[in-house]
């Protein structure tokens, strides 16, 4: 069928992990989303260390190429494990069409299968609650920095048990910012 003269194709967004031919193409994707290299090196340093977790980092393609990406890496609630999400980041002239909100679907749904407990981040307090995120002191689950408290915030994911309360503690890369 032809959609005929008025209609425009959207090409699909596609979400897939991480393969190491996207490195460079990530790293293009936080510099290019934030106003500040600290995104892009933050990956970077999290790709090295052992908190980093290969089946949470995922891509977000349109016609091949990469235009967004996020990660969850290992973190810690006290000494329970936990996932810290970020950075998210979509390349500025994809921004505002749903690349953020698939790639968000996308990781919360392959941390469940993964039987994860629960997601925390600092972020947005307007955009992450669409998601099923609140504030993670409602939860019990303190951040690392006072100063961060109203933006700190948790998802708890199928295997979350509410006795896990705590300080927060990202893996030692978001400690050197």
């Amino acid at each position: 069928m032809n959609p005929g003269p008025h209609c425009a194709t959207v090409s699909a967004v596609l979400i897939r992990r991480e393969v190491s031919a996207d490195i460079d193409h990530i790293h293009a994707v936080h510099r290019a989303a934030f106003a500040t290299a600290m995104e892009a090196d933050l990956v970077t340093a999290l790709r090295a260390d052992k908190g980093w977790l290969p089946a949470l980092s995922l891509v977000a393609t349109i016609d091949d190429q990469v235009v967004g990406h996020v990660v969850c890496t290992r973190a810690h609630i006290d000494d329970a494990p936990a996932l810290g999400l970020g950075p998210l980041g979509v390349l500025p002239t994809h921004q505002k069409q749903g690349v953020g909100g698939a790639l968000m679907h996308a990781v919360l749904a392959a941390a469940e299968a993964l039987n994860e407990p629960v997601v925390v981040l600092l972020g947005h307090t307007t955009y992450y609650p669409r998601f099923g995120f609140v504030p993670a002191a409602d939860l019990g689950i303190e951040p690392p920095d006072p100063a961060w408290r109203e933006a700190f915030q948790a998802r708890p994911l199928a295997t979350y048990d509410a006795s896990l309360r705590g300080t927060f503690q990202y893996c030692q890369p978001f400690n050197e910012l």
